[in-house]
């Protein structure tokens, strides 16, 4: 029997404090209506939207606040008859206030039955006319308008006494969270929270700040009944008496996860566009850089030479020019790694031999380490060629060697090996030369593995990395016909292989071998006074006879002469017309004439490939004459 008065009592406070609640919402208006629509409540949001007092309406049928055309055409039946028949009616349109004034309402009527009979009708009215006119705004906020009582599913929307213990239960919470009423009332909401927010308090500090400054609002990780969580969006209000003081808590919870990952992947894409503009920029710039750079090592190529010539026998001035050629080599190289680095060479697959590739990039390997990591390179004396583009196989080098580096921040071995293997079983079959980048760093954990060859994903602070190092040499060694192994162990470090298919050996002119003498005239296109020089020097000494025009509308005029045998022209020119632009004009205009274009710039090589012979800057003689000799004559 007391059990039985206790369930009672219970049953009364929480039908007291759900009153409470309805009676202190003033953006709707919650009201009764008996089996026939006649009003029998009325709350302070009914008063507040529709003007009048309690007095004034109970006892009235609630079709006075439709417009006289509605209530002749009978929607006020209709709206009880199907709320009888289907259990609710909604619906939207205008109502009249008590001073005549009409607003744009929404409107729900549900039929409330007891022990199956209908004993009469809760209707909720809320004004949206702000949202009728301006419907972008209505889309934006749907959810904020919809209906918080009865059928409402979307938010969980239930009461908490002073202490924080749920005291009634919707069906929204029902379906968000997973707990009935019977399983939830009468528990502590802090169960809702992660363990770690329970053991930080955050469910205190959360009602706190709701009793102090009257509404909490925040957007966290939610648990359900299941134990799986959920990102929610929580509202807190807190519900004073008549008298001001605290009787406890209106609390509405909306499952905004989708919208939450929508959000965050927004965010990752917008990061990956700023890295991909950044990367593009520094592109841009670096391939502007080493035009200039090239054009200064090409006066230092073409002088060379002459120096070579003038120092005669003289063994001292000799090695002092043969310094001044390394260096000039040196610098070619350096431009060349740069172009790399910042992704602006094009692809061109020639066979590369290995050991004298690795051997060659070693020094700016051993730079981009630093002090800390030591680099060791070790490549099998019968290595096979491969066919790669020497580009990409440095740049892909270098992400490996930089990935090993950032593994071991105090230090220690990089090994880099180089040999032949067969692979006998899978997608690729075949003889391979196996690259390997082996660091004894901290390793990579097993489910970031699946991951790490993924374009933008990166496990370094930002600022540290794009996350694109990985992705190019997956993308590298694909293109190449291979593929790409990584082996990783916590602790003890990780293992990167390159897999790329047995090229040819092709025997290539001796570097110092002059092809043959030239004759003829020489058209020199340049718009750099001294660049023009020491190309000009170049041609002399393979026997041509040089004409120099500073652009590309200067060379057509003297095309107008004859006596021309072949056009040499920098692509890259100030003025109207490129060489690239020059050489199809005189494709148009001369068809027999040879033309060879050169750049130190390499996108431009990209846009010319194919059309015509391109030689890039800085040249050597050799170089030259090889490219000269392989021009039909005209």
């Amino acid at each position: 029997m007391a059990r039985k008065v206790t369930s009672e009592r219970r049953l009364i406070e929480s039908e007291r404090s759900f009153r409470l609640l309805v009676d202190g919402v003033i953006d709707y208006a919650i009201y009764m209506l008996d089996p026939d629509g006649v009003i029998s409540s009325w709350n302070a949001g009914a008063r507040r939207i529709k003007g009048y007092e309690a007095r004034e309406v109970i006892g009235r049928h609630f079709g006075m606040f439709y417009l006289p055309e509605d209530r002749e055409a009978g929607k006020p039946a209709h709206a009880l008859e199907t709320a009888r028949e289907q259990g609710r009616f909604a619906a939207e349109g205008w109502r009249v206030c008590k001073d005549g004034t009409k607003f744009f309402a929404s409107v729900v009527i549900d039929a409330i039955h007891e022990d199956g009979e209908l004993i009469g009708f809760a209707k909720i009215t809320r004004d949206i006319t702000e949202q009728a006119r301006a419907q972008a705004a209505l889309n934006a906020s749907e959810g904020r308008f919809r209906l918080l009582v009865g059928g409402v599913t979307d938010y969980a929307l239930y009461m908490l006494d002073p202490n924080g213990i749920v005291t009634n239960w919707n069906i929204g919470g029902q379906r968000i969270k997973g707990y009935s009423p019977e399983e939830i009332i009468g528990q502590h909401f802090s169960r809702f929270y992660s363990d770690a927010d329970q053991a930080a308090g955050r469910p205190a500090r959360a009602l706190q700040f709701a009793t102090d400054h009257g509404r909490y609002e925040e957007e966290g990780w939610r648990v359900r009944k299941d134990g799986s969580f959920f990102w929610a969006s929580v509202v807190i209000d807190a519900i004073r008496g008549d008298d001001g003081n605290l009787i406890g808590f209106a609390k509405i919870t909306r499952d905004i996860s989708e919208r939450r990952e929508a959000q965050l992947n927004l965010e990752k894409i917008q990061r990956q566009l700023a890295e991909s503009q950044k990367l593009d920029a520094l592109g841009q710039l670096t391939g502007g850089v080493a035009h200039d750079f090239n054009n200064l090592l090409m006066i230092i190529t073409g002088n060379i030479h002459t120096l070579k010539r003038l120092a005669g026998d003289d063994a001292r001035s000799l090695r002092a020019v043969e310094a001044i050629e390394k260096a000039s080599q040196r610098g070619a190289s350096l431009t060349r790694q740069l172009l790399t680095f910042a992704r602006r060479q094009s692809v061109n697959p020639v066979p590369i031999d290995l050991s004298e590739r690795l051997h060659s990039v070693r020094e700016v390997l051993d730079t981009g380490l630093g002090g800390l990591v030591e680099l060791y390179v070790d490549v099998d004396a019968d290595v096979w060629p491969v066919t790669v583009d020497p580009a990409e196989f440095d740049t892909a080098l270098v992400n490996l060697l930089i990935n090993a580096r950032d593994a071991m921040p105090g230090g220690g071995v990089v090994t880099v090996r180089a040999g032949n293997t067969t692979i006998d079983d899978g997608i690729r079959k075949g003889d391979f030369v196996a690259i390997q980048v082996e660091d004894a760093g901290v390793g990579i954990p097993p489910d970031v593995v699946a991951k790490v060859f993924d374009p933008f994903f990166t496990t370094k602070p930002v600022g540290k990395g794009t996350g694109l190092g990985l992705s190019q040499v997956h993308g590298f060694a694909h293109q190449a016909g291979g593929t790409v192994t990584l082996v990783s162990e916590l602790g003890k470090g990780t293992t990167l292989t390159i897999y790329l298919p047995r090229g040819k050996r092709e025997t290539a002119p001796e570097a110092g071998e002059l092809s043959s003498v030239g004759n003829g005239t020489v058209l020199l296109v340049e718009d750099n006074p001294d660049v023009a020089t020491a190309s000009a020097i170049l041609l002399e000494q393979l026997g041509y006879s040089v004409r120099w025009a500073p652009d590309a509308e200067s060379a057509l005029k003297e095309l107008e002469c004859d006596g021309i045998d072949l056009v040499f022209s920098d692509i890259v020119m100030s003025g109207k017309m490129d060489g690239l632009g020059l050489a199809r004009a005189i494709k148009q205009k001369h068809p027999a004439l040879p033309v060879l274009l050169a750049t130190g710039y390499s996108e431009a090589v990209q846009s010319a490939r194919g059309d015509f012979p391109i030689l890039r800057k800085p040249y050597q003689l050799h170089e030259l004459s090889r490219a000269l000799a392989q021009l039909a004559p005209r």
